[in-house]
C-alpha cells in the first residue's frame, strides 16, 4: 500500500495564503505608470551649485534620442576629488547635469556620442554657473 504525502491543514492554509499574496502582487504590476519620455534626465554631481542643461541634434537639426553625454573633472584641494558623469538624452534630445563646481582649473569637457557621431562643449561655471547648450552631432 503506497502512503500519499497529505498537507496538513496549516500548510494548505499557508500554501492558499501565499498564492494569495502572489497573485495580488502580479495584479497590481499592471497599475505601474509609466515614465514621461519628456521628463528631461538629470545626473546629480554632487560638487557644487551649477548646472548645464543640453539639447543634442543632428546634421538634419531633429531631436536625437538616447545620445550618451559625459564629463570628467576634478574638483576639491588640489584637485583630489575626480567625478565621472554621464547621462542620456529623452526623446526630445534634453539631458541635464547637477551639483557641478562653481569653481574649475580647466573648463569642463563634455562630449555627446551616438553611432560614431560626436559633439564636444567646453563649460567655464565661472563664466556661467546655469548654463544651456545645443550640440550638434556630426562625424568626426
Amino acid at each position: 500500500m503506497r502512503h500519499f504525502y497529505r498537507p496538513t491543514y496549516s500548510k494548505l492554509i499557508s500554501y492558499s495564503a501565499l498564492m494569495a499574496a502572489l497573485c495580488m502582487l502580479l495584479s497590481f504590476s499592471c497599475f505601474a505608470q509609466t515614465p514621461d519620455p519628456h521628463s528631461i534626465p538629470s545626473v546629480d554631481g554632487g560638487a557644487g551649485p551649477c548646472s548645464v542643461q543640453f539639447t543634442v541634434h543632428d546634421e538634419s537639426g531633429s531631436a536625437v534620442y538616447a545620445a550618451k553625454v559625459r564629463v570628467h573633472f576634478s574638483y576639491g584641494f588640489l584637485g583630489a576629488h575626480k567625478m565621472d558623469l554621464e547621462v542620456a538624452t529623452n526623446v526630445d534630445g534634453k539631458a541635464r547635469f547637477n551639483g557641478l563646481p562653481a569653481r574649475a582649473k580647466i573648463p569642463l569637457l563634455f562630449v555627446a556620442t551616438q553611432n560614431g557621431k560626436e559633439a564636444d562643449y567646453n563649460y567655464d561655471p565661472g563664466a556661467n554657473c546655469k548654463a544651456e547648450q545645443t550640440l550638434v552631432l556630426k562625424k568626426p
